[in-house]
Protein backbone atom coordinates (compact mmCIF):
# COMPACT_ATOMS: atom_id res chain seq x y z
CA UNK A 1 0.00 0.00 0.00
CA UNK A 2 2.73 2.58 0.69
CA UNK A 3 4.25 1.33 -2.47
CA UNK A 4 1.50 2.31 -4.52
CA UNK A 5 0.30 5.48 -2.46
CA UNK A 6 4.46 7.23 -2.79
CA UNK A 7 3.68 6.17 -6.70
CA UNK A 8 0.30 7.93 -6.95
CA UNK A 9 2.05 11.03 -5.06
CA UNK A 10 4.57 10.82 -7.76
CA UNK A 11 2.55 10.46 -10.61
CA UNK A 12 0.65 13.32 -9.52
CA UNK A 13 3.71 15.55 -8.48
CA UNK A 14 4.77 14.69 -12.21
CA UNK A 15 2.02 16.10 -13.73
CA UNK A 16 1.40 19.03 -11.87
CA UNK A 17 5.25 19.73 -12.75
CA UNK A 18 5.20 19.34 -15.95
CA UNK A 19 1.75 21.12 -16.38
CA UNK A 20 3.28 24.55 -14.60
CA UNK A 21 5.77 24.24 -17.14
CA UNK A 22 3.54 24.08 -20.22
CA UNK A 23 1.78 26.90 -19.18
CA UNK A 24 5.07 28.53 -17.39
CA UNK A 25 7.79 28.39 -20.20
CA UNK A 26 6.68 26.26 -22.83
CA UNK A 27 2.81 27.42 -23.81
CA UNK A 28 3.88 31.31 -23.98
CA UNK A 29 6.93 30.61 -26.21
CA UNK A 30 4.62 28.28 -28.81
CA UNK A 31 1.91 30.81 -28.87
CA UNK A 32 4.11 33.92 -29.38
CA UNK A 33 6.70 32.74 -31.86
CA UNK A 34 8.48 34.75 -33.71
CA UNK A 35 6.92 37.94 -32.26
CA UNK A 36 8.70 41.03 -31.84
CA UNK A 37 7.82 43.32 -28.97
CA UNK A 38 4.86 45.59 -30.00
CA UNK A 39 3.62 43.40 -32.98
CA UNK A 40 1.05 41.16 -30.54
CA UNK A 41 -1.18 44.70 -29.48
CA UNK A 42 -0.32 46.44 -33.03
CA UNK A 43 -4.09 46.76 -34.50
CA UNK A 44 -3.91 45.21 -37.72
CA UNK A 45 -7.10 45.10 -40.80
CA UNK A 46 -9.14 42.51 -39.92
CA UNK A 47 -9.15 43.10 -36.05
CA UNK A 48 -13.01 44.31 -36.12
CA UNK A 49 -14.13 41.22 -37.88
CA UNK A 50 -13.98 39.08 -34.48
CA UNK A 51 -15.56 41.33 -31.60
CA UNK A 52 -14.55 39.97 -27.82
CA UNK A 53 -12.42 37.16 -28.97
CA UNK A 54 -11.49 34.51 -26.52
CA UNK A 55 -8.03 33.73 -28.53
CA UNK A 56 -5.74 35.95 -29.95
CA UNK A 57 -2.38 34.46 -31.43
CA UNK A 58 0.04 36.46 -33.36
CA UNK A 59 3.48 35.21 -35.25
CA UNK A 60 5.98 36.80 -37.29
CA UNK A 61 9.11 36.11 -39.32
CA UNK A 62 11.50 38.09 -40.97
CA UNK A 63 12.08 37.85 -45.21
CA UNK A 64 14.94 38.95 -46.82
CA UNK A 65 13.07 40.64 -49.30
CA UNK A 66 10.76 43.22 -49.85
CA UNK A 67 7.02 42.85 -49.63
CA UNK A 68 6.15 42.95 -53.34
CA UNK A 69 7.94 39.90 -53.92
CA UNK A 70 5.97 38.03 -50.38
CA UNK A 71 3.01 38.78 -51.62
CA UNK A 72 2.65 36.27 -54.67
CA UNK A 73 3.15 33.81 -52.61
CA UNK A 74 -0.20 34.81 -50.41
CA UNK A 75 -2.45 35.18 -53.00
CA UNK A 76 -1.96 32.05 -54.34
CA UNK A 77 -2.50 29.96 -51.36
CA UNK A 78 -5.12 27.15 -50.55
CA UNK A 79 -6.07 23.56 -51.28
CA UNK A 80 -6.16 22.57 -54.90
CA UNK A 81 -3.81 26.03 -55.26
CA UNK A 82 -0.78 26.45 -54.53
CA UNK A 83 -0.79 24.75 -51.13
CA UNK A 84 -0.22 25.99 -48.03
CA UNK A 85 3.57 25.39 -47.81
CA UNK A 86 3.08 24.01 -43.96
CA UNK A 87 2.85 19.95 -43.71
CA UNK A 88 0.89 18.75 -46.78
CA UNK A 89 0.91 15.73 -45.88
CA UNK A 90 -1.86 16.56 -43.55
CA UNK A 91 -3.22 19.88 -45.51
CA UNK A 92 -3.23 19.28 -49.43
CA UNK A 93 -3.07 16.31 -51.55
CA UNK A 94 0.82 17.23 -53.78
CA UNK A 95 3.55 18.91 -52.78
CA UNK A 96 2.91 23.03 -52.41
CA UNK A 97 4.25 25.11 -55.39
CA UNK A 98 7.53 26.27 -55.28
CA UNK A 99 7.18 28.88 -58.04
CA UNK A 100 4.86 31.86 -58.13
CA UNK A 101 2.16 29.97 -60.37
CA UNK A 102 0.30 32.86 -62.34
CA UNK A 103 -3.12 31.92 -63.18
CA UNK A 104 -3.74 32.13 -59.38
CA UNK A 105 -2.93 35.77 -58.53
CA UNK A 106 -5.98 37.59 -58.65
CA UNK A 107 -7.74 37.00 -55.34
CA UNK A 108 -10.64 39.51 -54.19
CA UNK A 109 -13.03 40.03 -50.90
CA UNK A 110 -15.74 37.32 -51.21
CA UNK A 111 -13.58 35.39 -53.10
CA UNK A 112 -12.81 31.38 -51.13
CA UNK A 113 -9.42 30.48 -50.53
CA UNK A 114 -10.18 26.70 -50.43
CA UNK A 115 -9.04 24.20 -47.52
CA UNK A 116 -10.30 21.11 -48.83
CA UNK A 117 -12.67 19.89 -51.72
CA UNK A 118 -16.42 22.40 -51.73
CA UNK A 119 -15.28 24.44 -48.61
CA UNK A 120 -12.93 26.86 -47.30
CA UNK A 121 -12.26 30.29 -45.85
CA UNK A 122 -14.04 33.59 -47.42
CA UNK A 123 -11.88 36.08 -48.42
CA UNK A 124 -12.51 39.33 -46.29
CA UNK A 125 -9.61 41.74 -47.27
CA UNK A 126 -6.94 42.00 -49.90
CA UNK A 127 -4.60 45.31 -49.56
CA UNK A 128 -2.08 44.18 -52.41
CA UNK A 129 1.29 44.02 -50.76
CA UNK A 130 0.06 44.80 -47.20
CA UNK A 131 -2.68 43.14 -46.08
CA UNK A 132 -5.09 39.62 -46.73
CA UNK A 133 -7.58 38.62 -44.27
CA UNK A 134 -9.57 35.23 -44.19
CA UNK A 135 -12.71 34.41 -42.36
CA UNK A 136 -14.71 31.37 -41.36
CA UNK A 137 -17.49 31.01 -38.86
CA UNK A 138 -20.08 28.20 -37.54
CA UNK A 139 -23.16 29.42 -40.74
CA UNK A 140 -20.20 29.02 -43.59
CA UNK A 141 -18.88 25.95 -42.78
CA UNK A 142 -22.51 24.14 -42.31
CA UNK A 143 -23.32 25.90 -45.49
CA UNK A 144 -19.99 24.69 -47.89
CA UNK A 145 -20.61 21.34 -46.12
CA UNK A 146 -24.50 21.19 -47.27
CA UNK A 147 -23.65 22.30 -50.93
CA UNK A 148 -20.61 19.63 -51.33
CA UNK A 149 -22.88 17.27 -50.21
CA UNK A 150 -25.40 17.67 -52.94
CA UNK A 151 -22.62 18.26 -55.52
CA UNK A 152 -20.87 14.96 -54.51
CA UNK A 153 -18.00 16.60 -52.92
CA UNK A 154 -17.54 14.93 -50.05
CA UNK A 155 -14.33 12.88 -50.00
CA UNK A 156 -11.44 14.33 -48.45
CA UNK A 157 -7.86 13.34 -49.79
CA UNK A 158 -5.71 13.27 -46.82
CA UNK A 159 -5.68 11.93 -42.96
CA UNK A 160 -5.03 15.41 -41.83
CA UNK A 161 -8.28 16.56 -43.68
CA UNK A 162 -10.84 13.48 -42.67
CA UNK A 163 -9.68 13.65 -39.14
CA UNK A 164 -10.46 17.40 -38.84
CA UNK A 165 -14.00 16.53 -41.06
CA UNK A 166 -14.90 14.03 -38.35
CA UNK A 167 -14.46 15.73 -35.87
CA UNK A 168 -16.55 18.92 -37.40
CA UNK A 169 -19.44 16.55 -38.45
CA UNK A 170 -19.32 15.28 -34.57
CA UNK A 171 -20.09 18.30 -33.11
CA UNK A 172 -19.39 21.64 -35.08
CA UNK A 173 -19.59 24.45 -32.26
CA UNK A 174 -20.85 27.72 -32.74
CA UNK A 175 -17.65 29.72 -33.84
CA UNK A 176 -16.00 32.84 -35.61
CA UNK A 177 -12.33 33.10 -36.82
CA UNK A 178 -10.50 35.61 -38.85
CA UNK A 179 -7.09 34.61 -39.93
CA UNK A 180 -4.99 37.67 -41.40
CA UNK A 181 -1.57 37.80 -42.62
CA UNK A 182 0.55 41.31 -43.51
CA UNK A 183 3.62 42.91 -44.54
CA UNK A 184 5.46 44.97 -42.99
CA UNK A 185 8.42 46.64 -44.99
CA UNK A 186 11.46 46.54 -42.38
CA UNK A 187 13.07 49.87 -43.92
CA UNK A 188 16.34 47.70 -44.89
CA UNK A 189 14.81 46.08 -47.67
CA UNK A 190 13.23 43.14 -45.78
CA UNK A 191 9.53 42.38 -44.64
CA UNK A 192 8.00 41.29 -41.57
CA UNK A 193 5.46 38.71 -42.22
CA UNK A 194 3.08 38.86 -39.10
CA UNK A 195 -0.21 36.08 -39.05
CA UNK A 196 -2.83 36.61 -36.75
CA UNK A 197 -5.52 34.14 -35.64
CA UNK A 198 -8.14 36.03 -33.60
CA UNK A 199 -11.52 33.48 -33.14
CA UNK A 200 -14.65 33.57 -30.26
CA UNK A 201 -15.74 30.47 -29.36
CA UNK A 202 -18.53 29.87 -26.49
CA UNK A 203 -18.52 27.65 -23.63
CA UNK A 204 -16.19 25.54 -20.84
CA UNK A 205 -15.10 23.40 -18.92
CA UNK A 206 -11.95 20.81 -18.47
CA UNK A 207 -12.81 18.88 -21.35
CA UNK A 208 -13.02 21.84 -23.85
CA UNK A 209 -9.95 23.51 -22.63
CA UNK A 210 -7.74 20.79 -23.12
CA UNK A 211 -9.05 20.14 -26.65
CA UNK A 212 -8.16 23.64 -27.15
CA UNK A 213 -4.90 23.48 -25.78
CA UNK A 214 -4.55 20.34 -28.24
CA UNK A 215 -5.88 21.97 -31.33
CA UNK A 216 -4.04 25.31 -30.16
CA UNK A 217 -0.54 24.02 -30.13
CA UNK A 218 -1.57 22.14 -33.79
CA UNK A 219 -2.30 24.93 -35.34
CA UNK A 220 0.73 26.98 -33.96
CA UNK A 221 2.77 24.36 -35.25
CA UNK A 222 1.35 24.21 -38.96
CA UNK A 223 1.28 27.79 -39.04
CA UNK A 224 5.11 28.10 -38.08
CA UNK A 225 6.11 25.63 -40.79
CA UNK A 226 3.87 27.54 -43.17
CA UNK A 227 5.61 31.20 -42.06
CA UNK A 228 8.88 29.26 -42.71
CA UNK A 229 8.08 27.08 -45.89
CA UNK A 230 6.84 31.04 -47.20
CA UNK A 231 10.58 32.49 -46.26
CA UNK A 232 12.19 29.85 -47.64
CA UNK A 233 10.58 29.74 -50.96
CA UNK A 234 11.39 33.81 -51.04
CA UNK A 235 14.67 34.00 -50.45
CA UNK A 236 15.61 30.92 -52.57
CA UNK A 237 13.11 32.02 -55.97
CA UNK A 238 15.26 34.40 -58.58
CA UNK A 239 12.55 36.53 -58.95
CA UNK A 240 11.69 38.86 -62.39
CA UNK A 241 11.22 42.01 -61.72
CA UNK A 242 7.48 42.89 -60.78
CA UNK A 243 5.35 45.06 -63.17
CA UNK A 244 3.18 48.17 -61.31
CA UNK A 245 0.02 46.93 -60.33
CA UNK A 246 -3.00 48.37 -62.39
CA UNK A 247 -5.31 48.80 -59.89
CA UNK A 248 -5.04 48.93 -56.04
CA UNK A 249 -8.32 45.98 -56.07
CA UNK A 250 -5.65 43.87 -57.24
CA UNK A 251 -2.49 42.30 -56.40
CA UNK A 252 0.64 42.60 -58.52
CA UNK A 253 1.15 39.99 -60.75
CA UNK A 254 5.22 38.80 -61.16
CA UNK A 255 6.56 37.58 -64.14
CA UNK A 256 8.35 34.28 -64.27
CA UNK A 257 10.08 32.36 -66.72
CA UNK A 258 8.39 30.41 -69.30
CA UNK A 259 9.18 27.11 -66.92
CA UNK A 260 6.69 27.32 -64.12
CA UNK A 261 5.57 24.87 -61.74
CA UNK A 262 1.58 23.67 -62.35
CA UNK A 263 -0.51 24.25 -59.68
CA UNK A 264 -1.56 21.57 -57.15
CA UNK A 265 -4.47 19.55 -58.62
Amino acid sequence: MRAIRALLIFLIGAVLSLTITYFAVIRPRIRSWGVEPGEGEMPLPGDDLISAATAIETRGITIAAPPERVWPWLVQMGFGRAGWYSYDVLDNKGPSATEIVPEFQALKPGDIMPTHPGGGFLVKAVQAEHALVLYSDTELVRTQAEQAEAEGQTELPTAGLRATGALATASLPEFAASWGFYLQPTGDGETRLIERFRARTPGNGPAQAVLGEIMGTGIVLMTRKQLEGIKERVEHLTASPVEPRASDDLPRTPEVEPEVVSATV
